[in-house]
């Protein structure tokens, strides 16, 4: 799978988040890898897929709290609170990787979040992302 594919499936991954509670997230994580979550075809998980899908999630939501206090600093008259979920879902994945993961250039992280704020958002929602995460560069 590649860096754009695995991005997708922790954006899917993460965006469970604001739907369940943080106790039954274990469970949706297990449920994450036995269903299929790719635009309807079967998704072959490797196990070198598998084990950086889950540590990526995990160190995201090891500093949530963290990310959501920099997108409120930098997303001036927009509390995370108002945000749509798929944005605030693509915002959180984007800061982390521009804040926290030196692998992944910042460039990088804003171009793929705003492709997946189009292909998985509302019209404006690509402009809205790269908006705000412009402001951490």
């Amino acid at each position: 799978m590649g860096r754009r594919e695995l991005r997708e499936q922790i954006f899917l991954l993460l965006f469970r988040v604001e739907f369940n509670d943080p106790s039954e997230m274990p469970t949706q994580l297990q449920m994450f890898f036995e269903t299929d979550n790719y635009e309807d075809e079967a998704v072959k998980w490797t196990e070198k897929d598998t084990t950086y899908i889950k540590d990526k999630y995990n160190r995201i939501m090891e500093c949530l709290p963290e990310l959501d206090k920099a997108l409120n600093e930098k997303s001036e008259n927009w509390d995370i609170s108002r945000m749509g979920k798929v944005e605030l879902t693509i915002l959180r994945l984007a800061a982390y990787e521009i804040l926290k993961d030196e692998d992944v250039p910042a460039s990088v992280a804003i171009n793929e979040a705003v492709e997946i704020a189009k292909k998985f958002g509302q019209d404006g929602s690509g402009a809205f992302v790269n908006a705000i995460l412009a402001k951490f560069v």
